[in-house]
């Protein structure tokens, strides 16, 4: 227990210290053009800021794929960090009414998407190595924004943001560079995720994030109007994400985030009084706060979602990025055609068709089912399976070769040293060894007394 609670523990220290640098870049970012640019320029530096994250998600998936070396993925993701740290330190204390600042700006965004890939791709791995990601996802996105609320946007301590973000580089850099998460992956929901399921999880995640597009964008125009004066997003109903991260977190590790979809749906919806309460001063407030509490629902559903299913896909880089993707893809067309700017019928009208989508989805996704057994969950044998079964099971969900498994059986059932098992296999040495690093390899896991525990927790 207090083993897990030092991996967890951890965990929500890697993602508090790439959140905290994502949010004070992007503070930074927000404001870069102003004095240099018009309002309605500085408006589609918002735009940008988004494109350049998809772009570096992008490159970090692409190069994943590309870079089989883990030491040449290392040095990328070194540079990538060493690159955006030098441009946030740059943002930090340059005047922002430059050229210059603009474009460490969009150099800083691009490479801020680049480490979230690598991110986002590691807590699908410590998902499914049995951490509660949910509740280290809530500590570390809370403790990244009261850290950043308190040394940044109310009393804008430089020297402090300094020293946080220098830590929080080095941390992250020290996360990459130790390679995969050192903790056994159980042997369950190893069935490969459906391509329906991948789309109804989109469409799902799409449909929140337009809840709350109409007033993220009403408010990012009016801030630039005001100078980030009387209309700031990052004032204190921002606050409110604390207890609603920490919320969706719980509910997310709470058997395996049944109630999620459902809870998310309800808090949702609240972010449909944003279109009627709009453009009246004195419910501002209230505004931000109802904005707030529906972003924290939308953001903790794609997070936990993608995670929990992107190590079942063909392309697990890709899918656990997945909802940042689609967040800033549901900004920018958003943004674009100015939808802050349209009737409150019109986005009530827009947000009346997103929610029956979520309805008719999840009533196909099996999501509204809240019974011990959901449909599309792997259902455990009542009986325990015999040790051919339990092989077959091991093989057919990891792939293993017919040589492969020959070498498994060996390796869980037996204590012979592999010289013995390719005695035994009438195998030469060296194959044996190809085999055993292509099993760790597969299972993810890095010791054969981590392959004992697999091959048991199959036949429970």
């Amino acid at each position: 227990m207090r083993t897990d609670f030092k991996k967890n523990a951890s965990v929500s220290l890697f993602f508090a210290s790439f959140m905290f640098v994502q949010f004070a870049t992007l503070r930074m970012g927000n404001q870069a053009g102003r004095g240099f640019l018009s309002d309605e320029r500085q408006e589609k530096v918002y735009i940008f800021l988004q494109v350049f994250v998809i772009c570096g998600i992008a490159l970090r998936v692409l190069l994943g794929s590309v870079l089989k070396n883990g030491r040449a993925a290392k040095v990328v993701s070194a540079i990538s960090l060493c690159v955006n740290c030098v441009c946030f330190g740059y943002m930090l204390f340059a005047p922002i009414d430059t050229s210059v600042y603009l474009a460490v700006t969009f150099i800083s965004v691009f490479c801020l998407g680049f480490i979230a890939g690598g991110v986002y791709l590691r807590m699908s791995e410590y998902y499914g190595a049995g951490l509660c990601v949910g509740i280290c996802m809530g500590t570390g996105y809370s403790a990244a924004l009261l850290i950043q609320y308190v040394v940044q946007l109310r009393w804008l301590v430089k020297p402090a943001v300094a020293v946080l973000a220098v830590g929080a580089f080095a941390l992250l850099g020290l996360y990459f560079l130790r390679g995969k998460p050192d903790v056994q992956a159980p042997a369950e929901q190893t069935d490969r995720v459906s391509p329906r399921k991948l789309a109804s999880v989109c469409v799902i995640a799409a449909a929140f994030l337009l809840f709350t597009a109409f007033y993220n964008g009403y408010i990012h125009r009016l801030q630039i109007a005001s100078g980030y004066t009387d209309f700031n997003v990052y004032s204190w109903p921002r606050l409110l994400m604390i207890p609603g991260m920490l919320a969706f977190g719980f509910i997310g590790d709470h058997k395996k985030g049944r109630y999620l979809p459902l809870i998310t749906l309800c808090f949702s919806v609240l972010a449909f009084l944003n279109a009627v309460l709009a453009g009246k001063n004195d419910m501002y407030l209230l505004n931000m706060c109802l904005f707030y509490i529906a972003l924290s629902a939308a953001v903790s559903y794609y997070d936990l979602t993608f995670w929990r299913i992107a190590r079942r896909t063909e392309h697990p880089a890709l899918w656990s990025v997945a909802g940042r993707v689609i967040d800033s893809l549901v900004v920018i067309p958003l943004c674009l055609v100015s939808l802050d700017g349209a009737s409150a019928g019109v986005v009530l009208s827009l947000n009346v068709g997103a929610l029956v989508a979520i309805l008719i989805v999840m009533a196909l996704n099996g999501d509204f089912d809240l019974s011990e057994r959901r449909a599309g969950e792997l259902t455990l044998p009542q009986s325990r399976p015999s040790e051919d079964d339990a092989m077959s099971e091991v093989a057919e969900a990891y792939k293993f070769t017919p040589s492969e498994l020959k070498v498994f059986r060996e390796l869980v059932l037996t204590e012979d040293k592999q010289a013995a098992i390719a005695e035994k296999l009438s195998v030469k040495l060296r194959t044996v060894q190809a085999n055993v690093t292509s099993i760790y390899r597969k299972t993810g896991v890095t010791t054969r007394s981590g392959l004992l525990q697999l091959y048991h927790n199959v036949q429970k």
